[in-house]
């Protein structure tokens, strides 16, 4: 049952196939249990196949493509690891495009395990204080970042963990960054109501 913190907040989860299973599925059913919406964004259509450790894991309904996902639609990302899923995600136009512009509107973002390949490809990555998976340390540094090996980094409106054992809190920070960034838009929204 949704408490109701994050009611009415639309997350999109932006993966394919080789996504780590539990680093989708876990973040979605946290958040969906504070109330949020989510959607599973793909480059592909149907279903995306999950990694489950070390092998395939469940497959997952797409609710869009990246065809047809606007992300102005949305007031938040997240983006599951999984070698295969952020190796490929990286080398798709339409993903890379469909991260930045969350970037760019200064709406809250996570990136678990290996998803911080995405950060780098956009360039999100250059002056954050932030974690992965212990292989992209060099990668990371390399493209700007200050990397350590925590369970979960927040630095601004971007959330980052290292591995599935850190999800606990994980999926406890997205949803406190996630809810806190919703209240500040609605008290900017108030601010700039005109008054009858």
């Amino acid at each position: 049952m949704a408490t109701g913190q994050l009611m009415g907040l639309r997350v999109a989860l932006l993966a394919t196939d080789g996504f780590e299973q539990s680093e989708l599925m876990e973040p979605r059913k946290y958040l969906e249990a504070q109330g949020a919406d989510t959607d599973v964004v793909s480059p592909k259509s149907g279903k995306v196949r999950g990694w489950k450790m070390k092998q395939w894991g469940d497959e997952v309904d797409v609710d869009k493509t990246l065809d047809d996902a606007d992300p102005n639609d949305y007031d938040a990302l997240v983006l599951p690891g999984g070698v295969i899923n952020a190796d490929t995600l990286r080398t798709v136009p339409k993903a890379g495009k469909f991260i930045r512009s969350f970037i760019d509107a200064g709406k809250p973002m996570a990136a678990i395990c290996h998803a911080s390949w995405a950060l780098i490809e956009v360039d999100a990555a250059r002056g954050h204080k932030l974690t992965s998976w212990p292989s992209l340390k060099t990668d990371l540094e390399n493209a700007g970042a200050q990397w350590v090996d925590e369970e979960v980094v927040v630095d601004g409106k971007l959330v980052t963990s290292r591995k599935p054992d850190d999800l606990p809190a994980f999926n406890r920070e997205i949803a406190r960054l996630f809810g806190e960034n919703r209240r500040e838009g609605a008290r900017a929204r108030a601010k700039a109501a005109p008054v009858d």
